[in-house]
């Protein structure tokens, strides 16, 4: 998973990617510091994963993980090419979601871009930018593809008819992600990867004495813009993260713990993400290694063993699947299988998450 992290300049995001991912990209109070997009690759914490790695004591233990792409920050006409517009363009097109860092903090020390605080406006100026973007794209494969249509083949024609709509769509600032979309829009949405058609958290950054206090009216402006969004939300300090970054593990525990905190804002951020993107994740374990697999809800069994390797979905034979909750319980998998626990499933099985699994498979 790839989640693009974007926000108008001076609004907490390079500060919160340098938290969330450890990576240490510069973070300065002025805008476009960063330039090309940092790139942070983060561990996914997974309590299932651990005790699997106590049991087995294998010689690896690999999470799964998630890819942060912190891209430069945004500003009004960067479709048009303003700013940093068009290198901002390009990155964000490969990420699979986009989380946008909305500020709704207050500081004196800390300059807005456009001078004040508004998260209405912040997260307009980047949709509308998103869409133009879309608009354009849109408007290029037309006019290619009005001249295939001339012939009077049927698939440019309804690809010309589909791309119409999309025009018209955005035209009426309305986000691709809202449309109710057919096969051949799907098709050319993923093919034209179109922005305002990606998944998207918003990540309403507010001071460190305020998280979570739930009488933030700008975070309420940030909820009620989600829903009309179909967005999730995080409420995340970026004060907060910097800090937890800082500490070790049992440190971090403690510090969450005074601060009233369940889980970090790194954790939250994953499972909007996981939820945004319908992903679930199976285990496999052994001597050698125990390790944590992403899979789409809804895959099958072969399309979860190709996670592993290509010839074990072409090969695939069957896969010996026990739930981890059931393995927890009985402490091993042969008292599994002595349980009847351990269950033999065949190609139409769809993975469940926290299956744990091993796939069988002749190439």
């Amino acid at each position: 998973m790839k989640i693009g992290i974007v926000g108008l300049p001076n609004v907490g995001k390079s500060t919160l990617f340098n938290a969330l991912t450890e990576a240490g990209a510069d973070a300065e109070n002025y805008p476009f510091c960063t330039i090309d997009p940092n790139i942070g690759v983060v561990p996914v914490p997974d309590t299932r994963l651990d005790w699997l790695a106590e049991v087995y004591q294998p010689k690896k233990k690999t999470p799964t993980v998630i890819e942060f792409v912190d891209i430069a920050g945004l500003v009004e006409g960067a479709s048009r090419g303003e700013g940093l517009g068009n290198k901002f363009l390009a990155h964000i097109r490969e990420v699979d979601a986009i989380a946008q860092v909305v500020r709704c903090f207050d500081d004196k020390n800390i300059s807005h871009v456009d001078g004040m605080i508004s998260p209405d406006r912040d997260i307009d100026i980047i949709n509308t930018e998103l869409m133009m973007a879309d608009l354009a794209a849109v408007e290029k494969r037309l006019e290619k593809t009005q001249k295939q249509a001339k012939s009077g083949d049927k698939i440019h024609l309804k690809e010309e008819e589909v791309l119409e709509k999309l025009i018209n769509a955005l035209e009426e600032g309305k986000n691709i992600r809202q449309l109710e979309l057919d096969k051949t829009a799907k098709r050319l949405v993923k093919e034209l990867q179109l922005l305002s058609a990606k998944p998207i958290i918003y990540l309403a950054n507010v001071n460190e004495d305020e998280i979570d206090s739930g009488d933030n009216k700008l975070v309420q402006a940030v909820k009620e813009h989600a829903v009309k969004d179909g967005a999730k939300v995080v409420e995340i300090s970026a004060k907060i993260e910097a800090d937890i970054a800082e500490l070790d593990e049992d440190e971090k525990e403690m510090f969450l713990e005074e601060l009233g905190l369940n889980e970090s804002g790194l954790d939250r951020v994953i499972k909007a993400g996981y939820d945004l993107l319908n992903l679930i994740t199976f285990l496999t374990a052994g001597e050698q290694e125990c390790r944590a697999w992403t899979v789409e809800k809804g895959s099958t069994a072969p399309e979860a063993a190709g996670k592993i390797h290509s010839d074990m979905q072409k090969g695939f034979i069957r896969a010996e699947i026990v739930s981890f909750k059931d393995l927890k319980r009985v402490r091993s998998m042969a008292a599994a299988r002595e349980e009847g626990l351990l269950r033999l499933e065949g190609k139409d099985y769809i993975i469940q998450d926290g299956d744990v699994c091993h796939f069988r498979f002749n190439v």
